[in-house]
């Protein structure tokens, strides 16, 4: 259980978004590869035995994705493979389409490989649920060619899902690729890589039980794209990365894939059940907070929770055994609000009273009541502190 894993203090784990623990699984495979010696690019009998272990994990991320082992890029993490994939998608002739809440390893690097071309980026709308708007996509492709479309399958603070099916037929249509970043998606719900039919897909192991550090980009192959690696050196991974292969961090991400999809229909039951209780449970408990997202379909184990009036950081610092976050890890500390609840066309002061709890194949009942108490407790104590100094 999460608890177990943090003895000393008995933390309640609610982050699984951020990072999720590291499954027994993958432990093992990145101990016995860290045991090990060999560069997998060497041709020595430890070198080979190297070899191999990337060789099993690609063999066991194809099996999760259904995809053929050659498609596969491994990458330090999705922020590395989101790169890859706009950057080499780019630089075909065209536009570059995403949507106003995606991840900023997206945002981000969309605007710098458009610096300058201001009109080369259009950002998606989404809808009070966070629902992308595809209604301006027929307008877009008939107006403009359109070199990439990257729309995420679903969203790091909301869970919200994305269904790629009429955009992958519209985009493929007009000539554009499809990637998608599946980061918060792969190991939690099922991927068919020949029914989803996107032309590229990243993810990161330690979001689904591998180890972090690790990750990778699915390329269809026949995709036609310049090589446009962030590393340039010894030509590994088909020239896309230099340097040489993370051994155990991909056995590590080889393992946890494979663990993932031998109970993903049964997690993913038993965690949306669990989601719905800690929703129950905190409604009931804390009149007036809202869940973002909740007429969309969602992850099974994500909610945002929206606590009027009550600053998340003053909420998450007075239970400190729960670990929650107030939005996306990758921008804790950032001055501005949440762009994905903005976006949603929440306030910035309940963008800035929302907490995010993520659930996965680790939590357990007991966790989700002691979640929900710890939370009410401490929205309680906060309403109680804010009331005081706002007496004369």
């Amino acid at each position: 259980m999460a608890e177990a894993r943090a003895a000393e203090v008995d933390i309640v784990y609610l982050d699984y978004n951020a990072t999720a623990p590291l499954r027994p699984e993958a432990l093992d495979a990145t101990l016995a590869a860290l045991n090990s010696v060999g560069n997998a690019s060497s041709m020595h009998h430890l070198g080979r035995d190297a070899a191999a272990r990337v060789d099993a994990a690609r063999r066991q991320l194809a099996g999760l994705l259904n995809c053929s082992t050659g498609e596969i890029i491994f990458t330090s993490g999705a922020t590395e493979a989101n790169n890859l994939a706009l950057r080499a998608a780019y630089a075909r002739s065209g536009a570059l389409v995403t949507t106003a809440v995606e991840h900023p390893a997206i945002l981000e690097t969309a605007r710098a490989v458009t610096e300058g071309e201001p009109d080369s980026l259009v950002l998606l709308p989404v809808d009070g649920d966070g629902a992308v708007d595809l209604e301006p996509l027929d307008g877009i492709f008939r107006e403009r060619q359109v070199a990439l479309v990257s729309v995420m399958l679903a969203n790091n603070e909301t869970g919200v899902l994305t269904d790629l099916t009429p955009i992958v037929k519209a985009a493929h249509e007009a000539g554009a690729l499809v990637h998608t970043d599946a980061t918060q998606y792969v190991g939690r719900l099922p991927v068919d890589l020949d029914v989803l039919d996107v032309d590229l897909l990243s993810l990161s192991a330690h979001k689904f039980g591998g180890p972090q550090g690790v990750g990778a980009l699915f390329l269809r192959r026949g995709t036609s794209l310049p090589h446009r690696p962030l590393l340039v050196g010894g030509g590994h991974e088909r020239g896309w990365r230099a340097g040489t292969l993370n051994v155990a961090g991909i056995a590590g991400l080889g393992a946890a894939a494979e663990a993932a999809g031998l109970k993903l229909q049964s997690e993913s039951a038993r965690v949306s059940d669990l989601r719905n209780a800690l929703e129950v449970g905190l409604t009931a408990r804390v009149p007036g907070c809202r869940i973002n997202g909740a007429g969309a379909p969602r992850l099974p184990g994500v909610t945002s929770i929206t606590f009027p009036g009550m600053p998340a950081d003053a909420v998450l610092a007075a239970m400190p055994y729960v670990a929650a976050s107030d939005g996306s890890a990758c921008s804790s500390g950032a001055p501005t609000p949440s762009h994905v609840l903005l976006a949603m066309g929440r306030t910035r002061d309940d963008a800035d009273s929302t907490v995010r709890f993520s659930l996965g194949y680790d939590t357990t009942r007991r966790d989700i009541e002691r979640g929900v108490d710890a939370a009410a407790e401490a929205v309680a104590q906060v309403r109680s502190v804010l009331a005081a100094t706002a007496e004369p």
